[in-house]
């Protein structure tokens, strides 16, 4: 099935707009990242947090001074997916749920019991917290190695390393949309948790595969028209391989507004992220991956 049939649109002529682009939109999620900082989620911070609802929206002040009170002033206290229902954290530590119950007897001494429900009660030990963010960053590294090491043999190191650095760009551009957008939307969760680590993981995968795609018809279009330059080569492959790349990307793009839409605040975080990197990674293969691969190309043959 193709969507575009026989286009001709210059790609590789606009790479220079594109490297601009990328570059301010990355820019600006870094400058977000340095101000913000990284909101880790308890997964990694460490701490203990509870998700409550209630049957009518709360008043933040009032909670505020009821956890004060109990001793817990540097709580957060935040919307959770809707105007009924808050997240409290705390980075307070204690034996088993002891915080967790603080918490809960301080909001009983002063609300009607059934005026409120702990739908959830996470603990995570600072200790813990600290290993899984190693542990994490650990892994998006060693996944783009393997990536970088694979298309380097498969093909050319210069085409390894521009699929690397495609996805270098999806990471921090995905990133940087996530901090800029944190707190913005009260019904999305978009904390650095183990969720959202797992969405970076497939985005990479994702990305890699429509990369790779596109280097296939590369290698075969450079084999079948030899006289043709590698700047028409590159356009003409990505032409032929836009439909494909379209249309994979759209269905995974319509299982995720599902999930964003009709799931549940778990999987929310997870969608929103993967719906960035998934049109991030689609942009990459097409505009950044095979860019990077022409312009090393022209430079290597300059020197030469």
């Amino acid at each position: 099935m193709r969507l575009f049939k026989k286009t001709n649109i210059d790609f590789m002529g606009v790479r220079g707009k594109m490297y601009l682009m990328s570059s301010a939109i990355i820019f600006i999620g870094l400058i977000s990242l340095f101000i913000k900082g990284i909101n880790y989620g308890i997964d990694f911070r460490g701490g203990t947090e509870l998700v409550v609802s209630f049957n009518s929206p709360p008043d933040y002040r009032q909670l505020r001074s009821l956890l004060g009170k109990a001793g817990f002033a540097d709580s957060e206290i935040k919307s959770f997916g809707n105007e009924r229902t808050i997240l409290i954290r705390t980075i307070q530590q204690g034996e088993g749920f002891t915080v967790g119950n603080k918490i809960k007897d301080a909001l009983q001494a002063d609300l009607p019991k059934e005026s409120f429900q702990v739908l959830r009660e996470d603990k995570v030990g600072p200790k813990i917290g600290k290993e899984l963010r190693r542990d994490a960053g650990y892994a998006v590294i060693a996944s783009l190695m393997v990536i970088l090491a694979y298309v380097a043999i498969r093909y050319k190191f210069s085409y390894g390393m521009g699929a690397v650095l495609a996805l270098f760009h999806d990471v921090l551009l995905t990133l940087g949309v996530l901090s800029l957008l944190d707190g913005v939307f009260p019904f999305l969760n978009l904390e650095i948790t183990q969720e959202i680590i797992a969405a970076l993981l497939t985005l990479v995968g994702l990305s890699v595969n429509d990369t790779v795609v596109v280097f296939d018809r590369m290698r075969e279009n450079s084999k079948i028209y030899r006289s043709m330059s590698l700047f028409d080569v590159m356009n003409k492959s990505l032409n032929d391989t836009l439909s494909r790349t379209i249309i994979t990307s759209g269905t995974i793009l319509i299982v995720l507004l599902v999930l964003l839409f009709a799931g549940g605040e778990v999987t929310r975080g997870f969608a929103f992220a993967l719906t960035i990197g998934i049109i991030t990674g689609t942009y990459s293969s097409i505009y950044i991956a095979s860019a990077i691969v022409l312009d090393n190309s022209l430079r290597t043959k300059k020197v030469e």
